[in-house]
This record gives structure tokens, C-alpha cells and sequence, in this order.
């Protein structure tokens, strides 16, 4: 039920024309305020609470939902970031969309930086993992530098000294905000490259090269069933890091992040190539999404960052391969 609300929200407002707006703008409007003032902010909170009490399987939904419509608004950020910020801080929860940083840094003097964080040109908090808690961030005291890539929301915030001062240091424990980041995003990615899969599909269709259609090469049919390989794989290892319980689980969902950050390398690649010049340009929608690939690939860890992880995990574990495997 509520899927299907937000859904009916998204389709109809989150167009390609409202994506550019957005990335020029830093303005997120009438979609984000009708999401914020039906309470769809607060799917995850419990029912006892005031929340809808959302599970595990509808997250999957919403996350594939932003991805597949290129949404320029941190929705799943900030229904996770509500959350987990516990009863008594959303009691003094602000209004205003909310990125989640589930890695910081400390400055020379002191400060806190969260660099190349996703949505960062128009949130108004961030809900930063540090190294032993997590803190609500207002992005006020803050500075904001771009990442300089063409109409990218990318952005590395910095606080300075003192920033604690002013935090509120919540209830969610960090690994748990790392897991939830980390599956949300590869969901945010299947979403995403099934749209990119549908427009490649359908070019190859409709253009045609040599007197047929470029999708009847036999060369050009092996590169689209490659994609839709790795898109089904990464859903498969997603849809399981979403599964009972009130968050991902760890394994799971760098199993699914890994998988679905290597899957958004080759697809975004095969789609421009088989796309050709046309791909590239401002104007044909194929950019929208291949550009969040590259940037949601990267973010709360790449392939190559949790491959490492679940190398460590294996390592560690008291039985063979085969047990690790089967216990998650």
C-alpha cells in the first residue's frame, strides 16, 4: 500500500525535466514537499511510534523505485536517516532531506569532512558515522564543495572544530547504519540499471545499421544478454540483504553492494557503447542514469572495498567456505 503511494508520487512528478531542474536548481519542490507532508519520510518508523512500521522487502521497493527514475532526492536517505535516529531524536527532528554518511574523516584542526557524499548539494543534514557513534549534522555550519562533475549532486561537506557541539548523537549503532547505507544504495542501483537496460534494449531496436536493426547482430544480442545477467545477479544478491528484521544484516548486504556496484561498471559501459555518440549528449536521458551508476557505485563502498570486507569476514570465520556461504 504505501509502495504504491510513493510510487504514484514519484511517476507522476520525478520526471527527466524535473531531474535537470533539480541539478541546476539545488531545489527539490512539489514532489519532496508532497512526500514530506504524507508522512512517507517516516515508512520505516514503528506504528507504535507514529511511523507506518514498513518492512524490510517494501524498502527494496522504494530504493528500485528512486533508481529506476534517476530521483535527485535523498528519499531513502532520509527515511533510514529518521529512523535510526531513535524516539528521542525525532522528537526534535528538523523538516528537510537528510544524506547519510556512512564514513568521515577528521581535518588537521579538528574538524569532521564527509567527502563525495551523494545528494550533498541539497540536503539540509547529514547523519555522519564517525569512529565510535553517529551524529545529526546540520549542513548550515558546514561548507559545501562540488565535486566539479557536470550537474552532479556529489559534494564533500566540511565542518570545522567544535562541530559535536551542535550534533545529535543518536541511537543507531554504526555498523548498522554502514549495512542499511550499503544495501539501500545497491538496491538505488538495480533500480537504475534496468532503466538503463529497457532504453539499450530498445535503441538497439529501433536503430538500424547495415539495412536491420543494430539488436539482430549477433555480437550486439551477447552484450545485451551479458547486462541483463549481471542486472538479474545484482538483484537477486539486493533482494536478499532486504529479508526479515529490522535492518540488513552485515554479510548480506556487502554481499549485495559488491555485486551490484561491479554489475553498474559493465552496464554503464555497454550501454554507451552500444549507444554510440547519441549517449552522451545532454539532451537523451541514457546520462541521467549511467552518471548515478558511476557515483552510487562508489558510494558506502565499491565492489573492490567490500570484496576486501568479505575476504576478512571468511578469514575470520571458524568454519570452511561452504559453511560461510550457506550461513548467510
Amino acid at each position: 500500500m504505501f509502495v504504491e503511494a510513493v510510487r504514484k508520487i514519484l511517476q507522476a512528478e520525478v520526471t527527466p525535466a524535473y531531474v535537470r531542474s533539480v541539478e541546476q536548481s539545488g531545489q527539490l519542490g512539489k514532489p519532496w514537499d508532497a512526500l514530506e507532508e504524507a508522512g512517507f519520510l517516516d515508512l520505516l518508523v514503528p506504528e507504535s511510534e507514529g511511523g507506518a512500521g514498513m518492512e524490510l522487502p517494501d524498502l527494496y521497493a522504494i530504493c528500485h523505485l528512486q533508481g529506476s527514475l534517476a530521483a535527485p532526492m535523498p528519499l531513502v536517505d532520509t527515511v533510514i536517516a529518521r529512523t535510526s535516529l531513535g524516539v528521542a531524536g525525532r522528537a526534535d527532528m528538523p523538516r528537510g532531506p537528510i544524506a547519510l554518511a556512512s564514513t568521515s574523516a577528521c581535518s588537521k584542526d579538528g574538524g569532521l569532512v564527509c567527502a563525495h557524499l551523494p545528494f550533498g548539494t541539497v540536503v539540509k543534514h547529514v547523519l555522519v558515522v564517525t569512529a565510535d557513534t553517529t551524529l545529526l549534522l546540520a549542513t548550515e555550519g558546514a561548507s559545501v564543495t562540488s565535486a566539479g562533475i557536470w550537474s552532479s549532486q556529489l559534494a564533500s561537506l566540511a565542518w570545522p572544530a567544535g562541530y559535536a557541539d551542535t550534533a545529535l548523537t543518536t541511537e543507531c549503532p554504526p555498523k548498522q547504519l554502514e549495512a542499511f547505507a550499503a544495501a539501500s544504495y545497491a538496491a538505488m542501483l538495480c533500480g537504475a540499471m534496468e532503466k538503463v537496460f529497457q532504453m539499450t534494449l530498445q535503441h538497439c531496436n529501433d536503430r538500424e545499421q547495415f539495412g536491420k536493426s543494430l539488436g539482430k547482430f549477433q555480437a550486439v544480442q551477447h552484450q545485451l544478454a551479458v547486462m541483463a545477467e549481471h542486472i538479474v545477479a545484482a538483484n537477486l544478491a539486493t533482494q536478499a540483504a532486504f529479508g526479515e528484521g529490522y535492518a540488513p544484516l552485515p554479510v548480506p548486504a556487502a554481499i549485495a553492494k559488491s555485486r551490484a556496484s561491479e554489475a553498474a561498471l559493465l552496464v554503464a559501459n555497454t550501454a554507451h557503447a552500444l549507444h554510440g555518440a547519441v549517449g552522451i549528449t545532454a539532451e537523451y536521458d541514457l546520462q541521467l542514469y549511467t552518471r548515478r551508476l558511476h557515483e552510487w557505485r562508489m558510494a558506502h563502498g565499491s565492489e573492490a572495498f567490500w570484496h576486501r570486507w568479505l575476504g576478512t569476514q571468511v578469514l575470520a570465520s571458524q568454519g570452511t567456505f561452504c559453511d560461510f556461504v550457506q550461513a548467510t
